[in-house]
């Protein structure tokens, strides 16, 4: 049960963390906008860690890799979404980073050495054909221009940047380092690494003191971040890094749910019959003893 709402928290959370994000596009370059929020949630987690006493000292080498976790998790797969984002339909994107099942399946056997499971795989592929059916409406008009293509392969190597950050997630996990003191130092260090790239590339840093920028930044930091990445990062250490990826899946549809109620999406038949796909692939995925 604990995996159980571990796995509904990164989903709901996340699923929910798409109408949030709409309200940082503005004054505010997406990369600085990614930055506060990397920034902010890290400063909550250190304030927590430091009231509660439980900043435990890392070595060097842990800091090595927390320091590659967050740049791959926590800010250098947003370097290559969010350009995609400009000239790729939405659900196309969630389609192409929805692969991450499949990747963190072989990135976990290259680097970690993990047994790929058949349920798993199964299940992912079953969820996969599920997304690519719900999002069928705008996969039909893709245009492979050079702009289009090229923001293909920045969504991929988003995608495959952010399994590589799973994967040292699980590594981190594995070595029993506290998913809290990880993520702090991963988030900062994620932080800093954008607000570099955004001093590099001469892009102002400022924030948007209006009301909706400020509230959103604090759902995402709170929520999008410190809530769901603990719960993601934590479900990586159970479950595993394949299993776990599965959320990839389901959070865009939950998004598609709150587009339904709030924005008034229509589904298809063929969108529920995805629908049911993908929740068949979860099932899976995460019953009991999948192997």
């Amino acid at each position: 049960m604990n995996n159980v709402l571990l796995y509904l928290i990164t989903v709901v959370v996340w699923g929910s963390t798409w109408i949030a994000i709409k309200f940082q596009l503005g004054t505010v370059e997406p990369i600085v906008s990614i930055a506060h929020r990397s920034m902010l949630a890290a400063s909550l987690i250190f304030l927590y860690l430091i009231l509660r006493r439980r900043l435990a000292p890392l070595s060097l080498r842990n800091h090595a890799m927390i320091f590659m976790q967050g740049l791959c998790l926590f800010s250098g797969n947003y370097l290559f979404i969010y350009p995609a984002t400009e000239h790729l339909a939405s659900g196309l994107v969630a389609v192409v980073f929805s692969t991450m099942v499949i990747l963190n399946m072989i990135n976990g056997a290259i680097f970690l050495g993990l047994p790929i499971s058949r349920m798993v795989l199964v299940g992912g592929l079953i969820g996969l054909v599920g997304m690519v059916a719900v999002f069928s409406p705008q996969l039909s008009d893709l245009d492979l221009s050079d702009n289009s293509f090229r923001a293909l392969l920045l969504c991929f190597a988003g995608t495959f940047c952010a399994s590589l950050g799973n994967i040292f997630a699980a590594r981190n996990s594995l070595e029993r380092l506290p998913v809290l003191v990880c993520n702090a130092w991963g988030m900062l260090y994620g932080a800093l690494a954008l607000y570099g790239v955004a001093l590099l590339l001469g892009t102002p840093i400022t924030v948007d003191w209006e009301f909706s920028y400020v509230a959103s930044l604090l759902y995402l930091a709170v929520f999008g971040s410190v809530v769901a990445f603990w719960a993601y990062v934590t479900l990586i250490g159970n479950i595993g890094p394949d299993r776990a990826a599965y959320t990839s899946l389901l959070f865009p549809v939950v998004a598609l749910l709150i587009s339904t109620v709030f924005e008034g999406y229509q589904w298809s038949l063929l969108g529920l019959a995805g629908f049911c796909l993908v929740l068949m692939g979860n099932w899976l995925v995460m019953r009991r003893g999948a192997a």
